[in-house]
């Protein structure tokens, strides 16, 4: 059987030296397609979301995978670390076997190109999230290049277009797999193809991973170079004493040391009402989290008007207040910081802090950012749904030291001038990285719907 395949997959090859005829496919987001390439609607080649009732005979304590949303990989991929037996899984959950192709159907995985072609299952047998599609190809579809239909521009932003629902909860049903258009090759040359792009996007991934371990070092860097200098100064020999914070360590020994209550005041936001429109649309940027993606804020994506400020209780605060989140989810991974350089009111999520003459606002900014995540251990509880909130009877313990002001406008200099030389060099490997990406994208998507022949490339 495996000779007879290779010899398929010969004879696919050397019929693709010649040169490939095109006609139209009179489908409009597809254009020509080769003339031996067949169109039909998926439904004919595959079948979605098996029962799990074709395994009812097995023994109910028989050990399978169990795949979280979280385990399956964007662009391919599959944690199977977890397993579970067949009677501790219950009703509910996503059944697919090896050989099948899975593909998040909820937003964001969907349009993140979360899915699998399914291998090395426990037992040949596994179980997932709700919010999965299962794939079963027919006899007349090669699993691996299903796979790479799932992955391909055309089939993402079509799903995105037939998804069904609100906000986070939207869906691509799988009536828009099954009566999906679709160009498909002979099997020996779906082989062939599928077995192209295995090897051409391996060795585009290995060029990715190398850009993100790059991109990974720079940030590391950049994360060590501001929390050191905001705690350790400048200086390589400077003399350290005691803070007696665990998680701050020694300091100058010529810095001093006190806390958040003693140096600074903290001032909340609020939102106007939604329903009035003379308060909206106007002059003030109204910051929310959702803003807190810069360093220095300067405007917001909505904004309030005066009338807004002169009857809610919103306040207007001056350039070089330092921002901070305070509720949010995002406080479970990070500590957003940003300072002012424009006057802007903000949401009853946030602080504005001011500090005292004798703190830069600026050191203090990066201070915050620099040791955020230490910060959040301490000051973070959890509230109502998972959500974040900073105990501000803690924050006002939190300590800060505090180098004279000239050495703090120095050390500002230093980190300004280092991470704007790191986030340049971050800026090109980001941007690299996409264009690998998209490279990959278009290798996939031109090679699954024929409009590049990856035959005469197999290995």
């Amino acid at each position: 059987m495996r000779k007879a395949t290779q010899r398929s997959s010969k004879d696919a090859t050397r019929q693709g030296a010649s040169e490939t005829e095109f006609r139209e496919s009179g489908v409009s987001w597809l254009g020509r397609i080769p003339t031996h390439w067949s169109l039909q609607r998926l439904r004919y080649a595959l079948s979605t979301n098996p029962s799990h009732s074709e395994i009812d005979d097995l023994p109910v304590d028989t050990e399978v995978s169990f795949v979280p949303m979280d385990a399956i990989g964007e662009y391919g991929g599959l944690n199977l670390s977890q397993s579970k037996r067949i009677d501790e899984i219950g009703a509910g959950f996503t059944y697919f076997r090896d050989g099948d192709v899975v593909v998040a159907k909820i937003t964001p995985c969907f349009e993140n190109w979360k899915g699998a072609h399914v291998t090395g299952l426990l037992n040949s047998i596994g179980f997932g999230t709700t919010e999965l599609h299962v794939l079963r190809p027919r006899k007349s579809l090669d699993a691996r290049f299903l796979f790479y239909i799932t992955l391909s521009d055309a089939f993402r932003r079509l799903g995105e277009a037939e998804m069904y629902g609100a906000g986070g909860q939207k869906r691509v049903p799988d009536t828009f797999i099954r009566d999906l258009e679709w160009p498909l090759p002979p099997f020996a040359e779906q082989h062939v193809i599928a077995r192209s792009l295995d090897a051409e996007t391996e060795a585009i991934d290995r060029v990715i991973t190398k850009h993100e371990y790059l991109r990974e070092l720079l940030s590391t860097h950049r994360r060590e170079f501001v929390a050191r200098a905001v705690t350790r100064g400048l200086s390589e020999d400077v003399r350290l004493q005691e803070s007696f914070i665990e998680w701050l360590g020694p300091v100058p020994e010529h810095w001093r040391v006190t806390k958040m209550r003693h140096v600074s005041s903290a001032s909340s936001g609020g939102t106007p009402s939604k329903e009035d429109p003379e308060f909206w649309g106007g002059n003030f940027p109204w910051v929310t989290p959702k803003d807190m993606k810069r360093r220095l804020i300067a405007s917001a994506e909505d904004a309030v008007t005066a009338r807004a400020l002169t009857e809610t209780a919103l306040r207007l605060f001056e350039p070089n207040a330092v921002l901070i989140v305070v509720r949010g989810m995002i406080l479970a991974h990070s500590f957003p910081v940003a300072l002012t350089t424009e006057r802007v009111t903000i949401n009853q999520d946030m602080k504005a802090l001011r500090f005292a003459a004798e703190v830069h606002p600026e050191f203090a900014a990066w201070y915050l950012e620099g040791v955020g995540k230490r910060i959040l251990r301490t000051i973070v509880e959890e509230a109502g749904h998972g959500t974040r909130v900073v105990r501000m009877d803690e924050w006002k313990s939190v300590p800060i030291p505090i180098p004279p002001l000239q050495e703090q406008r120095e050390i500002v200099d230093a980190i300004n001038s280092e991470t704007d030389r790191i986030d340049s060099l971050l800026k090109n490997v980001t941007q690299a990285l996409s264009r690998l990406v998209e490279y990959r994208r278009t290798v996939i998507s031109n090679a699954v719907t024929g409009k590049t022949d990856l035959r005469t490339r197999a290995p």
